[in-house]
């Protein structure tokens, strides 16, 4: 009998401490995550926004990224317990994404490797993901002309999607393919993207100088500004010659006929694919939400879709930064020949 009024007496205590450790209904766990959980998101901002880097047109990609934008405010939202509201932009050129990571008026960023090499010199941006594309994390310039008769040593053929190509270009998954063809390019006009995209400026000026081509003076260089505008000022004849990512033929919206005009005719080498950053200012415990939030969301069927409708991005993986010197050291290559 003693041992039960003992017994009794524990119990009763031990419901005591219980129902002054939280609210009626709410277990002392739940209580603490759910401090913690707001003591996490304290120092975050209410609203992040998401820089675009400019592949196609802007509008296309901010209507294409708003699922994602709003997927990812929700998971901070429920990672902090308060609302955060996620927005897309789109600057001009991939230099105005690095200005606006440095001056704050972007969060994160979606970037080319070289701007993203960029944003972590000039703006102090943290890089956190790589892009993953048909399982690999590498990608490659395709060099395309109008002219197959000038640039192809053999009949132009199409692929299982019907974009035409020769040289080898058709079969082939990685660069290099057909490299001093670029020589043909001398004397022509040349369409690149910008001088800070590496697949659209910087690995085709320094093929054009390994094969003896100055990128400045050989030929009449024009910047489109866009890798599908690069396809489509070579479908509508402004350039004999263009350069873009592979394959970026699918993503040009142009009433021309690319797939019966544009021909690839060589790849670079293969280059670190496109990235994600983080603004170096935000709060550690933020950045390593958003890095988790997207790669979470890589990992569903809607982010797969998204992603793809994006930049044909098939996953999102952890950044390798030991890949990134090969862009660093063709960026120094280039503009020590000029």
């Amino acid at each position: 009998m003693k041992h039960f009024r003992l017994f009794t007496a524990l119990l009763a205590t031990s419901m005591l401490v219980a129902a002054c450790s939280g609210t009626p209904g709410t277990s002392p766990s739940a209580t603490n995550a759910a401090s913690q959980s707001a003591a996490t998101g304290a120092d975050w901002p209410d609203k992040i926004v998401l820089g675009l880097v400019p592949s196609r047109e802007a509008n296309t990609l901010v209507e294409n990224a708003k699922p994602l934008t709003d997927a990812l405010g929700k998971a901070l939202s429920d990672a902090s317990g308060k609302t955060i509201t996620v927005e897309g932009f789109v600057p001009t050129d991939y230099t105005g994404l690095v200005e606006a990571m440095n001056t704050g008026q972007a969060d994160i960023g979606a970037f080319g490797p070289f701007a993203l090499l960029q944003a972590r010199d000039r703006a102090g941006a943290e890089i956190i993901l790589q892009s993953v594309r048909n399982g690999g994390a590498t990608y490659h310039t395709q060099w395309m002309t109008n002219d197959p008769d000038k640039y192809c040593d053999d009949e132009p053929t199409a692929d299982a999607d019907g974009w035409l190509g020769c040289n080898g270009t058709t079969d082939a998954d990685k660069g290099p393919v057909a490299e001093d063809t670029v020589a043909k390019a001398k004397g022509a006009k040349v369409s690149f993207v910008e001088q800070t995209s590496a697949s659209g400026y910087i690995f085709p000026s320094l093929m054009l100088i390994n094969a003896g081509v100055d990128p400045a003076t050989d030929i009449t260089p024009i910047f489109s500004g866009g890798h599908d505008k690069s396809v489509i000022a070579v479908c509508n004849g402004d350039a004999e010659v263009g350069v873009s990512f592979d394959d970026a033929r699918g993503i040009a919206e142009t009433d021309c006929d690319v797939k019966g005009k544009v021909v690839t005719f060589a790849f670079s080498p293969e280059i670190p694919n496109d990235g994600w950053a983080v603004r170096g200012e935000l709060p550690d415990s933020l950045k390593q939400a958003i890095t988790q939030s997207l790669l979470d969301y890589a990992k569903t069927e809607d982010g797969k879709t998204v992603l793809n409708s994006i930049y044909e991005i098939d996953d999102l993986v952890p950044a390798d930064l030991d890949a990134f010197k090969v862009v660093e050291d063709a960026a120094a290559k280039v503009e020590g020949a000029q």
